[in-house]
């Protein structure tokens, strides 16, 4: 019971380390989550001056952050990516860019020179209707996803249309 006491007793100085560190982290990622996180702890901080005991004070302080990371958090992140630029960048800008193959594109290896000038070591695409196998020199690739150092890509290509049969009537 005493040990209880005690941490009753010194509970504001543990809201105020767990505001502090929560700061820093904020500072640090930029993502609201650990300011919505630290604003909860303050209400638990308010709570412990106020004379709550140490079970309605967490209760008050995760209340409060997650009221605030559901509610507050999506509009300030909105507003604060309201000025970016939408245009994918990294990898992400290489998914959908056409390029033609350089060396035979196989599901183990290959090469492409992507329309952005780019070499990059390549896959063939597998699992797809249009698993063509082997890519030739030349042909026309996208770039579906990429793995690590490597592009997978699908033929840009139609699907080659089936020959023509013979018509037995004639």
């Amino acid at each position: 019971m005493e040990l209880i006491q005690t941490i009753e007793q010194w509970a504001w100085i543990g809201w105020l380390v767990l505001i502090l560190v929560f700061l820093v982290i904020e500072m640090l990622t930029l993502d609201f989550t650990f300011l919505m996180l630290s604003i909860g702890g303050l209400a638990g901080l308010v709570a412990d001056v106020a004379g709550a005991p140490i079970w309605l004070q967490v209760i008050i302080a995760a209340a409060v952050a997650a009221i605030l990371v559901l509610l507050l958090r999506p509009p300030l992140l909105r507003r604060l990516r309201r000025g970016e630029d939408p245009t994918p960048s990294n990898v992400d800008a290489l998914i959908g860019l056409g390029g033609t193959v350089v060396s035979s594109v196989s599901a183990h290896s290959g090469q492409v020179k992507l329309s952005n000038g780019d070499v990059w070591t390549a896959r063939a695409e597998s699992g797809g209707p249009a698993d063509a196998g082997e890519l030739e020199p030349g042909t026309r690739v996208r770039v579906s996803r990429i793995d690590g150092a490597t592009a997978i890509v699908r033929s840009d290509s139609p699907a080659p249309l089936a020959p023509p049969t013979e018509d037995p009537r004639a």
